[in-house]
């Protein structure tokens, strides 16, 4: 088996995974921080005030770019599942 056959598929799983990672936590990050200034400018410290706007924020990010990471997840495994069938030959 080569090594840099792996070493570059793992990248590219890394890539893949970072990819997903931002496109879901970068909005909840931002929804989190405004939420939070909020809090401290109105002294309001309810949890659930701090939760429900970040799950709101997470199922609009799953409603616009769920398509586009199940497409970039198929693609990926769909290239993974080529690279290994090749291997054997």
């Amino acid at each position: 088996m080569d090594g840099s056959l792996l070493l570059d598929e793992t990248g590219r799983m890394l890539v893949v995974a970072g990819l997903i990672g931002v496109v879901l936590l970068v909005p909840m990050m931002i929804v989190g921080l405004i939420v939070g200034i909020v809090q401290a400018a109105t002294s309001i410290s309810e949890q659930s005030l701090s939760f429900v706007p970040k799950l709101i924020a997470l199922m609009l990010c799953i409603v616009v770019f769920g398509a586009a990471v199940v497409e970039l997840l198929t693609s990926f495994t769909a290239e993974l599942f080529d690279a290994i069938g090749h291997l054997g030959r």
